[in-house]
């Protein structure tokens, strides 16, 4: 097909039908049966990768591209419109046949997300943040956490609000339990990069849920440094308390 022919599409549609594809094909490579373990981790990440390339690459090329599975050369840095994208979130758990992985899509533009979509294929979901509105009702008393890596400033503030602590995979998978209303809170500390919470932070913003770093601070993406050490997506209604809290951690580290 020639270039000219494409049919162009809004930064929301491309989003929603980059986590949707990306979604199906990772389930299509799994449920076939083929591969296992690691080597499906590592076959469904690169395939992905592939094809979300190739589409950003005829839809957007003039745009900026951020992954986990691709060479950073920076040359990101001299576009303000920047993709920033995980094609599988959760390796492991894709592998070993859980449903807490996600497919993260984000558009940067000055730093922050203008669009994003967190897929969660295994839930049949994908959630945009031009369309999304977080649950309400009772508060479940609970914090997500790191399945692998629970950071203790969680258990300081589990122990100081009598709130549980639940682990799951994947940083969209946890991120979207909280726009869901299974989760009060997801807090993270101990190292993530901006492809694990460009998306989440860009979807959950656009809920009205509370999106900060653990200072209370704004995330910026599209640095040369992908560093992203810490995020808490929270309820408005406990964010100040869970915040204060982690305060009074650092402080006594």
């Amino acid at each position: 097909m020639l270039r000219g022919m494409t049919v162009h599409v809004d930064d929301a549609t491309l989003a929603r039908r980059l986590a949707l594809g990306t979604g199906d094909i990772l389930k299509g490579v799994r449920n076939v049966g083929l591969l296992r373990n690691s080597v499906l981790g590592k076959k469904g990440d690169s395939l992905s990768q592939q094809w979300i390339a190739a589409v950003l690459q005829e839809h957007r090329p003039d745009d900026g591209v951020l992954s986990e599975e691709a060479f950073d050369d920076r040359e990101r840095l001299n576009h303000n419109r920047v993709w920033i994208i995980d094609p599988l979130d959760g390796t492991k758990e894709f592998a070993n046949g859980r449903q807490d992985w996600a497919v993260h899509i984000a558009l940067i533009e000055d730093g922050q997300p203008v669009v994003a979509a967190v897929g969660l294929p295994d839930l049949g979901q994908v959630f945009v943040s031009t369309d999304v509105k977080a649950v309400g009702g009772p508060l479940t008393n609970k914090i997500v956490v790191s399945r692998t890596r629970a950071p203790e400033v969680a258990d300081y503030v589990a122990e100081r609000t009598g709130m549980a602590l639940e682990k799951m995979g994947s940083a969209g998978a946890k991120a979207m339990h909280v726009l869901l209303g299974d989760m009060d809170a997801y807090i993270h500390d101990g190292g993530q990069y901006e492809w694990d919470s460009a998306a989440p932070v860009g979807v959950c913003k656009a809920a009205g849920l509370h999106v900060s770093r653990l200072d209370g601070s704004a995330h910026t993406f599209n640095n040369e440094d992908t560093y992203m050490p810490d995020l808490l997506v929270a309820r408005p209604e406990v964010a100040d308390e869970i915040l204060q809290l982690c305060k009074e951690f650092k402080a006594n580290q």
